[in-house]
C-alpha cells in the first residue's frame, strides 16, 4: 500500500523515471556544447532577457553558467564545468561532453537490465586503466628550460587553436607564455592584469611589463615621477558630512557659519600635513579627492590619482608591495608602495596611467584591442584560459598529446583491461572505452569531416604502436602529434577524466528525486 507523505507541492520521482529525468538532462547540456569542442567548433550567442545584452563565445563554462536550469542532474554537469574552470581554466568543454558520453553508454546498459552498481565498478576499473595509461604517455621536458618553453608555446596554441584567438595563436601564445614566466612559477594570476580597449586589430595587443592603471592623474599634479613612494589609502576626502539622518545644524549669523566652515578647513588641512608626513610623493585614493584637498596636495608637489576603484587599488597594492591605510597617524606603522617611474600613456585615445620598475617584478598588463566589446570580452576569455592552463603547467610539467591522441591511447588501454576483467563489469570497462573514442569522433564531426573513418583509422594506428598518432584537423588526415606539436597539459586531461568519471557515477546511482514544496511568500 502507497502513501503520500510528502507536503501538498512536493513531488517524487521514483526508479526507471529518476533515471530517465537525470539522463535526459546531462545528455542535453553534452548535446548543448558539444558543438563548441575542438579547433573548428562553432560559437553560441548568449542574449540576456532582461537588458538585451549579447555574449559570443564557445567558452563551455561561459555557456553553461549562464543558461537557467530546472535539471538536478544537468546542474551537475554544470557545477563540474565550474570546477574544471576555477581549478584548471580549460577543459570545460571535454569535461561536460566526456560525461554525458559515460551517461548515454550507461543508459544502454541499464537496458540491457545490468544493475547501476555494476555499471559503477566497470568505469572504476576502466578509469583506473585510463588514468594508468595517461601518466606512462606523460612527458615532462623541464629540465630542459628550452624544450619546456617550446612545450608551453605549444600548449598555449593547442589551447588558443579552439578560441577566437585561433588566427594568431603564434602572437598570442608567446604573449601568454611570458606573462606566465614572469611569476617564477606562482599561479597567482592575480599579478597579470588585463586591460581591455576597443579599436585597431587583435594583433595591436601587447604585453606590457609593469602595471597600468584605467585612471588619469589628478589636475596640477606632475604628469611623470621618478622613485615613487606610494600611499595607497582609502579614506573620505571631502568635508565630513554629519552622519546622523535628519540632523540639522542651527546657526544665527553668517560669522558662526563661516567659523563652521573654517573648522572643516582646517581639519581637512591637518589631515592632508598627515598624509604629507609619510614623506610620500604620489598619494592614490580609493575615494574622490574634492578640490581644496587637491589644492594642497598639489602645493606639496604630491601625485594624486584619485577614484582608483576597489579592484585598482587591490592590485596596486599587491604589484607595489604597500599597503591600503585609512588612518594617518602613525606614518611609523603604515607600509608605502614603490615603483621607479610613474607616468601617463595614451592606448587609443585614452589616458592611463602606467607603473613601472614596480616591487613585485612578475606584475605584469596585457592590453587587449579588437574592433568590438564582444571580440575583446571572448578574447580575455580565450587568453585567461590560456593563462590558466600555463600556470598550472609551470606547476606541474608533464605534458600529454592532444588531437584526440591521449583519448584513443586511453581507450586503447582500457580495451586490454576490460579482456581481462570478469561478468559484466568488462561490459561497462568496455562501454567506458567507447565514451573516450567520442571525444576524437565529436571533433572530427565538428570539422565537417568522416568521422567513422577517421576514428576507426586512428584507432589502428593506436593498435599499430603509433602512439603520437592524433587527428590533423588542417588536412582532415591522421598525423603525428608530436611533429604537429599538439600537445596539452597532464593535469588538464586528468582532471577531465576524473571529474567526468565521478559526475556520471553520481547520476548512475540516483533512483529517487525529490522535489520540495516552492516557498511561499507571505502576504502583509
Amino acid at each position: 500500500m502507497s502513501m503520500n507523505i510528502f507536503g501538498a507541492e512536493a513531488t517524487e520521482e521514483k526508479a526507471e523515471n529518476a533515471r530517465l529525468s537525470s539522463f535526459v538532462g546531462a545528455l542535453a547540456i553534452g548535446d548543448l556544447v558539444k558543438s563548441t569542442l575542438g579547433p573548428k567548433g562553432m560559437n553560441k550567442i548568449l542574449q540576456s532577457g532582461s537588458s538585451g545584452d549579447i555574449n559570443v563565445t564557445n567558452d563551455g563554462a561561459t555557456i553553461l553558467k549562464a543558461i537557467q536550469l530546472d535539471n538536478a542532474a544537468a546542474k551537475i554537469l554544470v557545477n563540474i564545468s565550474k570546477v574544471q574552470d576555477d581549478e584548471i581554466g580549460d577543459g570545460t568543454t571535454s569535461v561536460c561532453v566526456l560525461s554525458a558520453e559515460l551517461l548515454r553508454e550507461a543508459e544502454k546498459l541499464i537496458a540491457q537490465r545490468i544493475h547501476p552498481q555494476t555499471i559503477v565498478e566497470g568505469y572504476r576499473i576502466a578509469s583506473a586503466a585510463a588514468l594508468q595509461a595517461l601518466e606512462q604517455a606523460a612527458v615532462d621536458n623541464s629540465a630542459d628550460p628550452a624544450r619546456f618553453r617550446e612545450d608551453l608555446v605549444n600548449i598555449a596554441r593547442t589551447t588558443l587553436s579552439s578560441k577566437v584567438l585561433s588566427q594568431d595563436k603564434d602572437y598570442f601564445a608567446n604573449l601568454a607564455v611570458d606573462a606566465v614566466l614572469r611569476l617564477k612559477g606562482s599561479t597567482d594570476l592575480e599579478h597579470i592584469q588585463i586591460i581591455k580597449k576597443v579599436g585597431g586589430k587583435l594583433t595591436d595587443s601587447y604585453l606590457d611589463e609593469g602595471f597600468i592603471l584605467d585612471k588619469s592623474i589628478g589636475v596640477n599634479s606632475p604628469k611623470r615621477l621618478e622613485n615613487a613612494k606610494i600611499l595607497i589609502a582609502n579614506t573620505s576626502m571631502d568635508t565630513d558630512k554629519i552622519k546622523v539622518f535628519g540632523a540639522r545644524v542651527k546657526v544665527d549669523s553668517t560669522g558662526k557659519l563661516a567659523e563652521l566652515e573654517r573648522a572643516e578647513r582646517e581639519k581637512m588641512k591637518a589631515k592632508v600635513d598627515a598624509i604629507a608626513a609619510h614623506g610620500i610623493n604620489c598619494f592614490v585614493n580609493r575615494q574622490l579627492i574634492y578640490n581644496y584637498p587637491e589644492s594642497l596636495l598639489a602645493e606639496r608637489g604630491i601625485m594624486m590619482i584619485e577614484h582608483a576603484d576597489f579592484e585598482g587599488v587591490e592590485r596596486l597594492s599587491l604589484v607595489t608591495g604597500g599597503e591600503i591605510a585609512s588612518t594617518f597617524d602613525r606614518p611609523d606603522l603604515v607600509k608605502l608602495g614603490r615603483c621607479d617611474l610613474i607616468e601617463e600613456i595614451m592606448i587609443g585615445e585614452d589616458k592611463l596611467i602606467k607603473f613601472s620598475g614596480v616591487a613585485a617584478g612578475e606584475a605584469c598588463t596585457v592590453v587587449l584591442r579588437g574592433s568590438t566589446s564582444q571580440m575583446i570580452d571572448e578574447a580575455e576569455r580565450s587568453l585567461h584560459d590560456a593563462l590558466s592552463v600555463l600556470s598550472q603547467t609551470v606547476k606541474e610539467t608533464r605534458i600529454v598529446l592532444g588531437g584526440g591522441c591521449a583519448e584513443m591511447l586511453m581507450s586503447c588501454a582500457v580495451d586490454l583491461a576490460a579482456r581481462k576483467v570478469t561478468g559484466k563489469k568488462a561490459i561497462a570497462a568496455e562501454a567506458f572505452g567507447r565514451a573516450l573514442r567520442q571525444i576524437p569522433t565529436i571533433l572530427a564531426d565538428n570539422a565537417g569531416y568522416d568521422s567513422s573513418e577517421l576514428v576507426s583509422r586512428l584507432r589502428a594506428a593506436h593498435w599499430d604502436g603509433r602512439a603520437d598518432a592524433g587527428l590533423d584537423m588542417n588536412e582532415g588526415t591522421i598525423g603525428s602529434m608530436k611533429e604537429l606539436g599538439v600537445t596539452e597539459s597532464y593535469k588538464l586531461k586528468r582532471q577531465v577524466v576524473t571529474s567526468a568519471t565521478e559526475a556520471a557515477e553520481m547520476i548512475i546511482r540516483v533512483d529517487d528525486i525529490l522535489r520540495a514544496t516552492p516557498r511561499r511568500r507571505e502576504a502583509v
